[in-house]
């Protein structure tokens, strides 16, 4: 009598990683074409906003304004209606730290102003030593029943 002998087949414990290869592809050739044009700006209009006033305020913050012709004012110079520099900003900034070292300093910028110059005021209260720089905004008006 012969004997069958029985072939045992190993059981085959490999992963099939060819479908994972094509994802990571797909996925891959995704971000590629996606990710330039995260990069790119997006031109936005700043919406309009109620704001309401600073309360207890006990003395009168620094207020630098600026014109619509970019030329800065500070309330506290010798002649608050004479334009100043960047320079004599950071200088004014700076003494009234001493007087006050938790002063408040506003910066008040014509809508016709540029941003950038608005920036170039604040960074000059920055290098003056001041802490607490604040925007000045017109309060719009709120609708009735609201």
């Amino acid at each position: 009598m012969a004997r069958r002998v029985r072939h045992r087949k190993r059981m085959l414990a490999e992963i099939n990683v060819v479908p994972y290869i094509d994802v990571m592809l797909v996925l891959l050739v995704i971000f590629m074409i996606t990710a330039p044009m995260l990069q790119q700006g997006v031109e936005v209009t700043p919406p309009s906003a109620a704001s309401s006033p600073l309360e207890g305020q006990e003395d009168e913050p620094l207020i630098i304004s600026i014109n619509e012709r970019g030329e800065y004012f500070v309330n506290i110079s010798q002649n608050p209606e004479a334009p100043v520099s960047l320079r004599q900003i950071t200088e004014l900034v700076a003494a009234a730290r001493q007087v006050d070292p938790q002063g408040l300093v506003l910066v008040n910028g014509d809508k016709a102003a540029s941003y950038d110059q608005v920036m170039q005021a604040m960074v000059a209260a920055q290098h003056g030593g001041a802490e607490r720089i604040g925007l000045v905004t017109e309060d719009i008006e709120r609708p009735q029943g609201g």
